[in-house]
């Protein structure tokens, strides 16, 4: 293992670095919970990922997004992200795509030569296809619920969507999925702390996206937190 990796494999063990190593992982959405989940995920020292991402980063991505700084604005997240987790290991496999992921595109995207997705989209019909994507396809998947309108990093936990509580996001995806025939088996990342209702602002739907919440610093990367947790501990288990 290279040397940079010396606690990790204290902890992991060579055969879980192992195990790392040679998976390959998807992240789609690179916003404030995707961008630290996929960091994590390679400083852990997953040898494979694609990150997916179509969006240039904005003047209001600053107070929670990894790649956003005033230097970096109008660029391309997947550049800034991908150039980042390079960095960090640079004999990481990394295919970044730079698109908005469409529904058809979902179905595309998702095969099982992928050992786990993590669904980082904070758009609804985008996310639901990716999650019905995973489940046709057998391929393992946490999806990310809402991380807008709350403040406290102890309500976050993960879940399956079924016993999912207080989350709006969470409600209307449990919903949709149910109709699809999916009402359990998917694992999420979600806050049961009520919403600050009155955080919400609207916008024109573009992408998919009709409104978002206020949101800090920390809960994104807490969300991302507890998604890349998830997985590495799936992968070297």
């Amino acid at each position: 293992m290279a040397k940079w990796q010396e606690r990790a494999v204290l902890l992991f063990k060579e055969e879980g670095m192992h195990k790392l190593t040679h998976a390959n992982v998807l992240v789609v959405g690179l916003g404030g919970v995707g961008s630290f989940a996929a960091e994590f995920l390679a400083r852990a020292g997953v040898g494979s990922m694609t990150i997916v991402d179509g969006d240039t980063v904005d003047i209001t991505n600053i107070n929670r997004q990894l790649p956003a700084l005033h230097s970096t604005v109008g660029e391309p997240k997947v550049k800034i992200v991908g150039d980042r987790l390079l960095d960090i290991n640079p004999e990481l496999k990394l295919t970044r795509i730079q698109e908005f992921l469409s529904p058809e595109r979902a179905f595309e995207l998702v095969t099982p030569e992928f050992d786990y997705v993590l669904d980082c989209i904070d758009s609804v019909t985008p996310k639901l296809n990716l999650i019905i994507a995973c489940k046709r396809k057998k391929v393992k998947v946490i999806s990310n619920m809402g991380a807008g309108g709350k403040y406290n990093a102890e309500n976050v936990k993960v879940r399956d969507i079924s016993k999912t509580e207080y989350c709006p996001l969470a409600k209307n995806v449990r919903k949709r999925l149910k109709a699809e025939g999916i009402s359990k088996g998917v694992k999420v990342v979600y806050s049961d702390e009520r919403p600050d209702y009155t955080s919400i602002k609207t916008t024109d739907g573009t992408n998919f996206k009709k409104s978002f919440y206020g949101t800090n610093s920390w809960m994104p990367a807490l969300f991302g937190l507890y998604a890349a947790e998830t997985v590495v501990k799936n992968l070297i288990k």
